[in-house]
């Protein structure tokens, strides 16, 4: 989870706090009522709101209940070594797989996601030493064969029913621009490898939206163009998105990246993970302040499922169900400052009250 955003960080916006009151007033009707049946499935990352194992459980029984898709999200280390090596697998990765794979929700759909890179999105992922591997170019021989292994492993072990190859790729075009070319090879090799293995596997590589719409990079028109085609090359677009890394409050914003989206996309789309703010989110570290109110979170909900149903999403996966308060109190000083990014955006509070936004969440869930 200790994931990225940068440019927000450095930006160091600040922004005047917003009253509950001052939130646009819910439509009378109820919502999702004109629909007879929900169209695109629903579903959560298995992440949890805490540490012991009880919090565990409670996550996974709360994404049976409430969902028809999850996301077992693999964003840590790649133990490059062994694979490359052809030696014993670390101890901490075959464990963490193992218990995923004893967590697996029988009878749901799974979206696998897995990391090729390092949480700011600039370089290849660590080893499990916590050195970055040596190499010439990302599509040296070598790596694209532990590239292949590592995600073969996956998938082998987890049998998803979607699979995200690598995760928010296009931050290494905004990052490392000088890599972005030997990315593309690779990660063509490795994906054409998969999907002869597993041809009925549907497999993508996620987009973050916040860096698609209206992107801050000197030549607008090049990067777009680059990454729409690259992104209508895919079995089905992924996408990564939280609005609040763009300063988004409304619907009407919300609405124009979707807008944004649907006028450049010609593939099925898919919200692989999201999330909005359901309380100010206040970082004194990163000298940070971005207003956030339980009526925003639930207008951004609102608007994406409305756009999930009529645009004919695949699916839409928020990221976590509940807020991990508790979670983050056992993260390491050096990464709490990133973790509070996305803390209080569960659809259940912190003690696991129900927030506006679970209410409409149930309501097109129940269609």
């Amino acid at each position: 989870m200790y994931r990225f955003i940068l440019i927000l960080l450095l930006v160091q916006t600040v922004v005047q706090s917003c009253d509950n009151d001052d939130a646009p007033s819910k439509d009378e009707k109820a919502f999702f009522s004109e629909y007879e049946a929900r169209n695109f499935s629903m579903g959560f990352t298995s992440w949890s709101f805490g540490p012991n194992p009880q919090d565990v459980e409670d996550t996974y029984n709360f994404i049976a209940q409430n969902s028809d898709i999850y996301t077992e999200h693999i964003d840590n280390k790649i133990p490059w070594k062994a694979w490359i090596n052809d030696t014993e697998l670390p101890k901490a990765f075959v464990d963490e797989i193992a218990f995923r794979k004893s967590n697996k929700i029988n009878g749901m759909d799974m979206l696998l996601s897995i990391s090729l890179l390092t949480s700011d999105r600039s370089e290849l992922a660590e080893d499990f030493d916590g050195k970055l591997t040596g190499y010439d170019n990302i599509n040296d021989e070598d790596i694209i064969n532990a590239y292949f292994k590592h995600v073969d492993y996956l998938v082998t072990e987890l049998a998803p029913t979607y699979l995200v190859i690598a995760i928010e790729s296009n931050e290494l075009l905004l990052h490392s621009k000088e890599k972005w070319e030997q990315y593309q090879l690779l990660i063509a090799e490795v994906t054409n490898d998969i999907s002869q293995k597993y041809p009925d596997l549907m497999i993508s590589e996620s987009m973050t939206l916040h860096n698609l719409f209206e992107p801050e990079v000197t030549d607008v028109d090049a990067y777009l163009n680059e990454l729409i085609a690259h992104m209508n090359a895919l079995d089905f677009v992924a996408i990564s998105f939280y609005p609040f890394f763009k300063l988004q409050q409304s619907s009407d914003e919300f609405q124009k990246a979707m807008d944004f989206l649907h006028s450049n996309i010609g593939k099925p789309i898919a919200f692989v993970e999201t999330a909005h703010l359901a309380e100010d989110l206040e970082v004194e570290g990163l000298n940070l302040f971005i207003p956030g109110n339980e009526n925003q979170q639930d207008d951004y909900l609102q608007t994406l499922l409305t756009n999930a149903q009529e645009n004919n999403y695949l699916f839409v996966i928020w990221w976590a169900h509940r807020d991990f308060d508790t979670l983050w109190e056992t993260f390491p000083e050096e990464v709490k400052d990133l973790g509070k990014l996305w803390r209080d955006t569960g659809l259940l509070d912190e003690e696991g009250n129900d927030r506006e936004a679970y209410n409409s969440w149930s309501a097109a869930f129940a269609k």
